[in-house]
């Protein structure tokens, strides 16, 4: 079989003998015969939880719509339009209406790159912004002790809009909802202290009632109220499949359902290597991001098997503790030490890759430096075939194969993973 792999901004090809290749994980098919402007009307028109968006907003007051930053598929440029839309009915003018890019720990946005992210039109008539960890406003505490710093212009307005797309996070269970507040505009230190809770045993992926890290974001609301939210589902190819609105809770468990339906894919028996993309670009950008879909391609291999991840990884690692914490690992046993006793935002993505290496082999197909993968406990390779090649080498001709396309949002699974 001949596959091609979404990779940077363009493909990799590889090819597999038809013997060794147990299957192909790919998306269960999705509905799409409603057109993407029909589903975001829909969606708004029909809010799950709360009036519509023109009903709940008033003329004067202050507007915050928090969306995603150039690290996540989110299409904002397709859905900020049908908001503002919402918006201006009601009253709402453009002077009173910010667009506050959630940043969580993530680097500034050029102004061009803020222009890609809403278009043009919105970005001439809309005061575009990053949120900011050194301007936050502390709201309070969780009961598990998370401080509420949240960037002063979302604390400071009189309604908050959140959109999102919604996929698989590997502790968090999915994205979207609240996460666009936390941590998407909160402190370093408030993110961390979250985050700190994905060592406990149901921060997983695809949990959520038992999930101490979304049970803990979502406690936010308290503090800070969320006035409405849009998530969107995306398909193999980053087109809208699915919109859904309304109240943060209830709109997004709605949209996680459905992302289920689409996504999450079970499997029989898990293979001896498996070949994942995180499906090219923004989600391949740094292996920063490009860990959710090794993350993900866990759940399918055997132990000691090999997993061979394709992730161009263009910005290199793409954080700054997280490459400290990898610099000065000796094994990937320190990393998992560290993480237990020096929780760090950064280090724990370190350490949730050391995870993997514990279950099998990881080789990592990119445009890094090969010294620099080996840094990282992998074995580095710039082309695909040459990785299958040697993965077969290594643990014999007759191996069975799964390929997982776009690793970063599909979740395969079996009985165990209950």
């Amino acid at each position: 079989m001949h596959i091609k792999l979404g990779y940077g901004k363009g493909f990799a090809e590889l090819n597999i003998e038809d013997e060794n290749l147990l299957g192909v994980i790919k998306p269960n098919a999705a509905d799409t015969k409603i057109s993407v402007d029909e589903e975001i009307k829909s969606a708004l028109e029909n809010p799950i939880g709360t009036k519509r968006l023109k009903d709940i907003v008033s003329p004067g007051e202050r507007i915050a719509i928090i969306t995603s930053d150039i690290t996540r598929p989110m299409p904002s440029k397709v859905v900020m339009p049908f908001i503002l839309e919402e918006l201006y009915r009601a009253g709402i003018q453009a002077e009173d209406i910010k667009i506050v890019f959630a940043l969580g720990s993530h680097r500034k946005h050029t102004e061009e790159e803020k222009k890609a992210l809403v278009g043009e039109k919105v970005y001439s008539q809309i005061e575009c912004i990053d949120s900011d960890v050194n301007d936050c406003i502390n709201m309070g505490r969780t009961s598990s002790g998370t401080p509420m710093d949240i960037f002063r212009v979302v604390a400071e307005a009189d309604r908050r809009i959140c959109l999102g797309n919604i996929e698989y996070h590997y502790f968090a269970g999915y994205s979207g909802g609240i996460k666009a507040i936390m941590p998407g505009v909160s402190t370093r230190q408030a993110i961390q202290a979250n985050h700190s809770k994905m060592v406990m045993e149901w921060a997983r992926t695809g949990e959520l009632d038992r999930n101490p890290v979304r049970q803990d974001m979502e406690e936010t609301a308290s503090y800070v109220s969320v006035d409405f939210i849009l998530n969107v589902v995306l398909d193999e190819n980053k087109n809208i499949v699915k919109a859904v609105a309304g109240h943060h809770m209830k709109a997004h468990r709605e949209g996680c359902r459905f992302l289920d339906s689409m996504y999450r894919v079970r499997v029989d028996e898990p293979a001896d290597i498996v070949v994942v993309s995180a499906g090219g670009y923004p989600k391949d950008i740094n292996l920063y991001q490009a860990q959710k879909a090794l993350d993900n391609a866990r759940h399918a291999v055997r132990e000691g098997g090999i997993i061979i991840l394709l992730a161009g990884c263009k910005e290199g690692l793409g954080e700054k503790v997280f490459e400290q914490w990898i610099r000065s690992a000796k094994s990937p046993d320190d990393l998992i030490e560290r993480i237990q006793t020096d929780f760090q935002l950064g280090g724990h993505k370190a350490a949730a890759i050391a995870m993997v290496l514990k279950h099998c082999d990881v080789y990592l197909v990119s445009e890094m430096d090969d010294d620099e993968v080996r840094k990282l406990f992998m074995q580095p390779y710039s082309d695909i075939q040459s990785a299958y090649g040697d993965a077969l080498h290594r643990l014999g001709p007759e191996s069975k194969v799964f390929v997982i396309p776009w690793g970063g949002s599909t979740l395969p699974w079996t009985e165990t993973d209950k």
